[in-house]
């Protein structure tokens, strides 16, 4: 991606929206004041900047002005719904905690209306403000490809694409290399590469060639930088590993990774356990509290033993953890080793409910709580099971390396219950590797509200 064009692009989307909230605001407060509907006040000035404000955080945790984001009409348009969705949320919770009693229902109404329809106009704006800034000579950088191979070619299909905004000018390779007609002329050989830069206006050389392997090329990175030309070079990591990888540094020592994992950074992990304590904390408090005796006594009256059911499964780094349930089965000695099946008998009348509804997991929270378990995250499975599919699956055990949770990626995907075939394990898996890969605070709203819906709704594996 071109850095200035993606830089005039986000602020110019972002610089966009902003405005457009507080012209909602600002005229629909001079109309209602007006027409001596509202007085305006503290609380009205309050609420206007806290409209702005709630629209850039969530913006800026959404990623919603990201490059992936705002290089597609859809994903953008998409990614900006949910972020309304989640800053409605807040705007909600600020007025129903704060008692903002003052601010007139009928101009909430009107301001909260006109706004999604403002950022969507600006959607369908977005669609001319990308064409402008694409066709700007400025905006574009002027690209040379050092070295002919394969390497090479998939860089170039590459910068093609639609929004990269970058003109290839051509390759330079000698010409003993080169054995086939290129896309793109052969403009030099190596040594001159800094020649033809300079007189065709090329702005970044990407080499596709390591230094170590043809020597000149240093001495060109040093006439580059003198002569403001960004000097880039591509390594072939295929030849160390040939799947896609992820790439982050250690001060200056590159480290490939098989994946990339958002959780493996600190600030993420904190921001993930005090989401995860905050809420088991409301839970436990609020409904857990009475839960527990009332559920509890449900469960004694019909079937003898304990109220929990209490099983090892296996939790982060494969460690194995006391996962806490309500017990919704009869006490039987099958239940450590085989799943719950439709028209299972073991499972007691108060249990069909507690399963149907989800009730049964609601004790999860504890082990939320303690620190075990996450809110969101890839479900605890039995020991057996860990044991047996961990041969059949491929990356089976990476779904290891995150806590799990009491909802999922996979649950809410479809795939939550019994899994009589190894094919619907494989994508539960997949799904919980997406999740590794793709966290964000969002996602586990996403995945939270999902579950609520569904479990409203009623799911067809619930048993």
């Amino acid at each position: 991606m071109n850095s200035r064009f993606l830089r005039h692009l986000q602020l110019t989307l972002l610089a966009l929206d902003f405005i457009s909230i507080n012209a909602v605001f600002y005229i629909a407060q001079f109309f209602f004041s007006r027409e001596s509907l509202i007085n305006v006040s503290a609380e009205y000035s309050n609420f206007g900047f806290l409209l702005s404000f709630f629209w850039l955080f969530v913006t800026m945790f959404g990623n919603v002005y990201k490059e992936k984001h705002i290089m597609s009409f859809e994903i953008f348009t998409k990614s900006s719904m949910y972020a309304f969705v989640y800053f409605l949320a807040l705007i909600l919770l600020y007025l129903f905690f704060f008692k903002q009693y003052v601010i007139s229902r009928a101009f909430l109404f009107v301001v909260l209306s006109l706004i999604p329809v403002a950022l969507l106009f600006n959607r369908f704006l977005y669609l001319a403000i990308y064409q402008y800034f694409k066709r700007k000579d400025y905006l574009i950088s002027k690209v040379v490809v050092l070295g002919y191979n394969n390497l090479s070619k998939r860089l170039v299909h590459y910068l093609e694409g639609e929004g990269i905004n970058k003109e290839i000018l051509g390759y330079c390779e000698e010409v003993s290399n080169v054995d086939e007609l290129s896309r793109y002329p052969i403009l030099s050989n190596i040594s001159g590469a800094l020649d033809i830069c300079k007189s065709m206006g090329a702005t970044e050389i990407y080499s596709t060639i390591a230094p170590e392997q043809h020597p000149a090329i240093y001495q060109l990175i040093q006439k580059a930088d003198e002569n403001c030309i960004r000097f880039k070079i591509i390594p072939d990591i295929s030849f160390f590993v040939k799947k896609k990888v992820h790439v982050e540094y250690m001060n200056e020592i590159p480290v490939i990774s098989m994946r990339k994992e958002p959780l493996e950074d600190l600030g993420n992990r904190i921001r993930k356990r005090g989401f995860d304590i905050a809420v088991s904390s409301f839970v436990i408090l609020f409904f857990l509290s009475w839960m527990i005796p009332i559920i509890g006594l449900l469960i004694l009256l019909e079937s003898r033993g304990s109220i929990f059911f209490v099983q090892a499964r296996s939790g982060k780094d494969n460690k194995s953890f006391p996962c806490l349930k309500f017990r919704s089965m009869k006490v039987n000695a099958a239940s450590n080793h085989l799943q719950a099946t439709k028209n299972d008998m073991r499972v007691t009348k108060i249990g069909k409910f507690l399963r149907r509804t989800s009730l049964d997991e609601f004790p999860q929270f504890l082990n939320v709580f303690i620190g075990n378990m996450s809110i969101v995250g890839p479900r605890p499975h039995m020991l057996k099971h860990t044991d047996e599919y961990s041969l059949l699956i491929g990356q089976y055990m990476v779904r290891q390396f995150l806590k799990p949770g009491i909802t999922g990626w996979a649950q809410v995907s479809g795939y939550r219950g019994e899994t009589k075939e190894v094919s619907q394990m494989q994508k539960r898996v997949e799904h919980d590797l997406w999740y590794l890969e793709n966290w964000n605070p969002f996602l586990d709203l996403k995945i939270i509200f999902l579950t609520v819906f569904n479990t409203i709704k009623g799911e067809q594996n619930a048993y």
